[in-house]
């Protein structure tokens, strides 16, 4: 026994039944049938062709996402590159001056706190912090 399929005619709107390896036929060939009352109908995309489209689309996303991932991944190692770079240099101006060495003229000070706010106001400390003077032991 055949199994049927409803229809609805999309230029009457007549309800009708058709079999069902029929309709499998017409997605397949995307060929012309027609309702009871002689409009012509037809599947413009079949099932394989919906189901490849869908294929394609997720391709395409997958090959994006996949982009974007590699470029984060890039910003990333630059991002941590840079912050190494000012760590570095931030260690070594602590180091710097906390040796009595001024940051801005390189010379060396007894009170480079004093030296900082007279000839350096402009000037100002990585973080807020203030440039401390080191207490030197005198012979």
């Amino acid at each position: 026994m055949a199994t049927f399929d409803e229809l609805n005619c999309t230029s009457c709107g007549c309800l009708f039944g058709m079999p069902l390896g029929y309709l499998n036929n017409r997605r397949g060939d995307k060929a012309f049938f027609y309702c009871p009352n002689g409009h012509t109908m037809s599947y413009t995309e079949s099932e394989a062709d919906r189901l490849r489209r869908e294929r394609d689309r997720l391709k395409q996303q997958q090959a994006r996402l996949e982009e974007e991932n590699a470029a984060a991944l890039l910003a990333l190692d630059v991002a941590r590159d840079r912050m190494q770079k000012a760590e570095k240099a931030n260690k070594r101006l602590k180091k710097r001056t906390s040796a009595g060495t001024c940051p801005c003229c390189n010379r060396t000070f007894g009170n480079m706190a004093e030296h900082m706010k007279h000839q350096h106001p402009e000037f100002v400390a990585d973080g807020g912090a203030k440039v401390v003077p080191i207490k030197r032991k005198t012979a």
